[in-house]
């Protein structure tokens, strides 16, 4: 059994050599302090995914500049990230924006939320589970 695949390695490779590649090589002033989060490749290693988040893009315009910008040097990146491996093809770049740094906060916010309101109503949902078992 493969614990990591292939396509597991090069969404590695990709994650780590896109996000030196951005902070080093690309020039696009529009281009700040970008985040890569995640990479996903295609199982036949044609496509990969990547999932980016940027310091000051709080607003959906900003998202979609950011991610134009970086679709529009996908070819750039892309024979940049080829010229670093020796693999015989190098999976094509799709960039998505990451809206799971918005999304965990917003998550937390509302599981302590319900904490606080179920000790408000008189205990845990142990506490009611019990009651319900034994009444």
């Amino acid at each position: 059994m493969k614990e990591f695949g292939r396509d597991l390695r090069v969404a590695d490779f990709v994650q780590q050599e896109l996000a030196q590649i951005i902070r080093s090589e690309m020039r696009d002033p529009r281009v700040g302090m970008v985040s890569i989060n995640d990479v996903r490749v295609s199982k036949d290693l044609s496509y990969a995914d990547v999932y980016v988040t940027a310091l000051g893009c709080d607003d959906e315009t900003a998202q979609r500049e950011l991610i134009d910008v970086l679709s529009r040097a996908a070819g750039f990146l892309r024979s940049t990230l080829a010229r670093r491996h020796s693999m015989r093809t190098t999976p094509r770049l799709r960039f998505h924006h990451d809206d799971a740094a918005v999304r965990g906060p917003q998550l937390e916010a509302l599981i302590e939320r319900a904490v606080h309101e179920d000790a408000a109503n008189g205990g845990s949902a142990d506490g009611a589970r019990e009651q319900s078992e034994n009444g």
